[in-house]
This record gives C-alpha cells, sequence and structure tokens, in this order.
C-alpha cells in the first residue's frame, strides 16, 4: 500500500519561499514518476511538477518552471518542492502524488495514488 504524506505548506507573504516535503513509503518507487499537483479554491486539480525516481529526471508546468525546483532524496524516500517568489495565484491545496503511468497521461489524468494534500497560502 503506497502512503504518502505532504508536510511544509503555510502562510507566506508573496515574493517568499517555502518548500514542500512528500515522505513516500509502501512500494519501491524505482519505475514511478513522484511529484506534486495543487488545486487552488474553485478551479481543478493540475500539474505543478514530477520527478523521475530511476534518474531524477525533473519535468515542471510552464507557470513554475523557473521559481519550483523539485528534487528527491533516496535514502530518506523524500520528494522536495521548493517554491521560490512565490505569488498569490500560487495559492492552492498541494497534493503529493505517484505513478507508473506514463508522463503525458500523468500530466493529463494525474496520479495513480495521492496524498491528503498541504495548504499553502501566498497574501500580498
Amino acid at each position: 500500500q503506497v502512503q504518502l504524506v505532504e508536510s511544509g505548506g503555510g502562510l507566506v507573504q508573496a515574493g517568499g519561499s517555502l518548500r514542500l516535503s512528500c515522505a513516500a513509503s509502501g512500494r519501491t518507487f524505482s519505475t514511478y514518476y513522484v511529484g506534486w499537483f495543487r488545486q487552488a479554491p474553485g478551479k481543478e486539480r493540475e500539474f505543478v511538477a514530477v520527478i523521475r525516481w530511476r534518474d531524477a529526471g525533473t519535468y515542471y508546468s510552464d507557470s513554475v518552471k523557473g521559481p519550483f525546483t523539485i528534487s528527491r532524496d533516496v535514502a530518506k524516500n523524500t520528494v522536495l518542492l521548493q517554491m521560490n517568489s512565490l505569488k498569490p495565484e500560487d495559492t492552492a491545496v498541494y497534493y503529493c502524488g505517484a505513478s507508473q503511468k506514463f508522463l503525458a497521461t500523468i500530466r493529463k489524468d494525474g496520479m495513480d495514488y495521492w496524498g491528503k494534500g498541504t495548504l499553502v497560502t501566498v497574501s500580498l
């Protein structure tokens, strides 16, 4: 049973930074993509960034490319999302997910496994 537990959300002023963490367990993730989606109030869940576990290949949505960086810690089975230069429009619940599907399918349909999410609020 895959378990994903997010942490690190909170309230930050515009221009500030936060680092989200996702602790993954229950499976060997060598064939998985692990990463982040977000859902803002009144909007659909959208792709943010993923990392391919076996070789640390990274993929980002155009809206976060540059300010956000995804990485993994193999020893701790953890995926990190460093978010810099945050904007009010980054306010959302951020969900960690894991999947063995193709990346294009993940972008369109989402992950197979999800955490419960962590709230990020960016104020003016």
